[in-house]
């Protein structure tokens, strides 16, 4: 499937594929332990074989999209927005945080949320020391007041067992009210791992194509995966274990070594 550069600079570059189409999803490369290139990205084809141009947006280096490079990108995806009828995206972590700051230019419709930041401005969320690139980021550049489209609908997911992602997710909510929060128990970060760890992502992934799109069906497919998810269990035992239940912790382990044995029986 052909790739059209949309926007190609030094920093950000923005690819697209099954450009024809009338419908738009977007999708946001999230920070990368090692950054300084852009990566070769093909189309998220069960997108694109339900209808949908899949736009993939990017920066060069961990800068949270926030660069002298970030108003042209907006003009561009303002101009490429007004083409589709409709327009949905999903971001993890960083990708969540630029799918938030571009949702006005690109006029989103859906989000899927996964682990976002509302910002990495310092000082801004209490307790939040995380990301070294914070001493160099605009924050009126990267501010999601002023920049988000705040009709938006759609989901935030987050494990509500890791402090920092916890605290972000309602300053989102408070800016994008719209959004509803999905408290992934043991989830991670990003907090999908669980319910890609269980089976296909299509099935969250679908849900910005066939809908509902509600924290209920979210939550609902990651209790379904859970069941058979090891990460989840491991995460569970050391939560309970922190939290002084020690009888959930074991609940915990005893799950987890069914499960193995389970595995080793199939094998």
């Amino acid at each position: 499937m052909q790739e059209i550069r949309v926007f190609d600079g030094e920093k950000l570059r923005a690819s697209l594929f099954n450009a024809q189409a009338e419908r738009l999803f977007v999708t946001f490369r999230q920070r990368v332990a090692v950054a300084g290139e852009f990566e070769d990205r093909g189309p998220v084809r069960n997108m694109t074989q339900h209808g949908y141009a899949h736009l993939h947006i990017q920066c060069r280096k961990n800068d949270w999209y926030v660069n002298s490079e970030t108003q042209a990108l907006s003009r561009s995806l303002k101009e490429l927005a007004g083409r589709y009828r409709d327009a949905a995206a999903m971001g993890f972590s960083m990708g969540g945080y630029g799918a938030l700051r571009f949702s006005a230019a690109l006029n989103l419709q859906r989000l899927i949320a996964v682990s976002p930041q509302y910002t990495i401005a310092q000082g801004a969320v209490p307790h939040d020391r995380r990301r070294k690139e914070a001493a160099a980021f605009d924050e009126a550049l990267g501010d999601l007041i002023r920049y988000g489209r705040h009709g938006l609908q759609g989901v935030v997911l987050f494990d509500p067992f890791r402090k920092m992602d916890l605290s972000h997710a309602l300053y989102i909510q408070a800016v994008f009210p719209d959004l509803q929060l999905c408290r992934l128990s043991c989830g991670g970060h990003p907090a999908s791992q669980v319910i890609r760890e269980g089976g296909s992502f299509w099935d969250l992934q679908s849900m910005l194509h066939t809908g509902p799109l509600t924290a209920a069906r979210v939550v609902g497919l990651h209790r379904e995966r859970r069941r058979r998810s090891p990460t989840y269990w491991q995460r569970l035992a050391r939560v309970a274990r922190q939290r002084g239940r020690p009888q959930l912790g074991a609940a915990a382990d005893a799950w987890l070594e069914r499960l193995a044995a389970e595995q080793e029986k199939g094998q």
